[in-house]
C-alpha cells in the first residue's frame, strides 16, 4: 500500500488534464483514457486534478487509483467552464482546517487575513492606515486597469466583463476565453487547497460558496494569469478558443511556476508556517480504538507499563472474541 511519503509533493506535478468523450479506467495498474478506438496512458503520479468534461465515464478503480494518488477529481460542464462536484483531497491532518476555522470565525482575525489578500496583489506596500473599503475600490481600478492594458496590448475590444452561466454561447470571444482560463485556475488552486487540508469553502473575502476560498486564492493570480492569457489567445482567434486556453494555461501556469508558490502563498495569508508535510503521527497515528485506550478524539497511545499494557490485550482479545461471536450469527 503507498503512502503520501511515495508521492511527489503538490508543487512538483503538472497542473491539470481534462478529458471529455471518453472512458477513463485502469488496467495494469495504469490510468487509461479509452475514445473510440484510441487509448491513451495517464501519468497519475504527476497529476494534480483531472476534469472529466461532458460524454466521460469513470471506473470505480479509476476513482480508487485517483484518491490514492492524492489526485483531485473534478466533474466539470464543456471546456472545464462550470465545476459541478469534486473529490477531497488526501492529507491525512486535519490541522489546517482547524487553523483556518478559527480565523474566519473570529472577525478580527477574518479581516486581517483579508487585508493580507488584498495587500499580496499589490507590488507595493499598502499602509496599515489605508482602510479595507479604500483597499477594495484600489483593487477594482487595479482589475479594471489590467483588463485595458491587455486589450489595448493585443488589440481585443473589450466591452467590460460580461457572461451568462446558462446561455455559454452568449458570451463574446473575449468573456469566453476568460472564464475558461478562470476555470483552470480555480481546478489547480481548488486542488492545492484540498490537497494541504484546508476547506474550500472557509473563505474571508468570498463567502456563503462552496468554493469561497478558492476565489479568494485564485484572486491573487488572475491579473499575472488568467487576463493576460485570455486576451493574448483570443487575439489569435482560434478555431477551438476554449481548448487553446486551456493549453495556453498549462504552459502558462508552468512557468510561473504555479503548483510550487500556491501553498507556500496560502501559508504566508494565513498567516502560518509554510508546514506542507506530513508527520509520522498524522500518516499513521490517527486512528481511534477505544480498546486501546485512546483519548477523547486523539491519537493511539501506548500503554504506559506491563499491567496497563496485559489489561489493553485482554480488552481487545474480549472485543475480538465479541467480533467473531457476532459474525458466527449474522452466517
Amino acid at each position: 500500500m503507498r503512502t503520501l511519503y511515495e508521492l511527489p509533493p503538490f508543487q512538483d506535478r503538472w497542473s491539470y488534464l481534462y478529458l471529455e468523450m471518453g472512458r477513463l479506467d485502469v488496467d495494469s495498474d495504469r490510468l487509461i483514457f479509452h475514445q473510440g478506438e484510441k487509448v491513451t496512458p495517464i501519468p497519475i503520479d504527476q497529476l494534480a486534478v483531472v476534469m472529466l468534461g461532458p460524454g466521460s465515464t469513470i471506473t470505480h478503480a479509476a476513482v480508487k487509483s485517483l484518491s490514492r494518488n492524492n489526485c483531485l477529481l473534478a466533474w466539470t460542464g464543456q471546456d472545464g467552464i462550470r465545476l459541478y462536484a469534486a473529490s477531497i483531497g488526501g492529507t491525512y491532518s486535519a490541522k489546517r482546517i482547524i487553523h483556518q476555522a478559527k480565523l474566519v470565525s473570529d472577525e478580527d482575525s477574518r479581516l486581517r487575513v483579508a487585508w493580507q489578500m488584498y495587500r499580496f496583489r499589490f507590488e507595493e506596500n499598502i499602509p496599515e492606515v489605508v482602510s479595507l473599503e479604500s483597499i477594495r475600490g484600489m483593487e477594482g481600478l487595479r482589475v479594471r486597469k489590467a483588463y485595458a492594458e491587455a486589450a489595448s496590448k493585443y488589440g481585443v475590444e473589450w466591452k467590460g466583463r460580461k457572461y451568462n452561466q446558462n446561455n455559454w454561447n452568449d458570451s463574446d470571444p473575449i468573456n469566453r476565453a476568460l472564464s475558461s482560463a478562470n476555470a483552470c485556475l480555480y481546478g489547480v488552486c481548488h486542488a492545492a487547497i484540498l490537497s494541504a487540508g484546508y476547506s474550500s469553502s472557509l473563505g474571508f473575502i468570498h463567502t456563503g460558496k462552496m468554493l469561497s476560498f478558492v476565489y479568494d486564492i485564485a484572486d491573487l493570480y488572475k491579473a499575472a494569469l488568467t487576463i493576460p492569457v485570455a486576451f493574448r489567445i483570443t487575439a489569435q482567434a482560434p478555431n477551438e478558443l476554449e481548448r487553446a486556453v486551456r493549453m495556453e494555461c498549462r504552459n502558462t501556469f508552468h512557468k510561473f511556476k504555479l503548483m510550487e508558490r500556491l501553498l507556500p502563498d496560502i501559508a504566508e495569508v494565513l498567516h502560518v508556517g509554510n508546514d506542507i508535510g506530513e508527520s509520522t503521527d498524522e500518516l499513521e497515528g490517527h486512528i481511534v480504538t477505544l480498546a486501546a485506550g485512546t483519548e477523547d478524539g486523539g491519537i493511539s497511545r501506548q500503554p504506559k507499563c506491563a499491567g496497563e499494557r496485559r489489561a489493553v490485550e485482554e480488552s481487545i482479545e474480549g472485543v475480538e472474541r465479541e467480533r467473531v461471536s457476532t459474525s458466527s450469527l449474522v452466517r
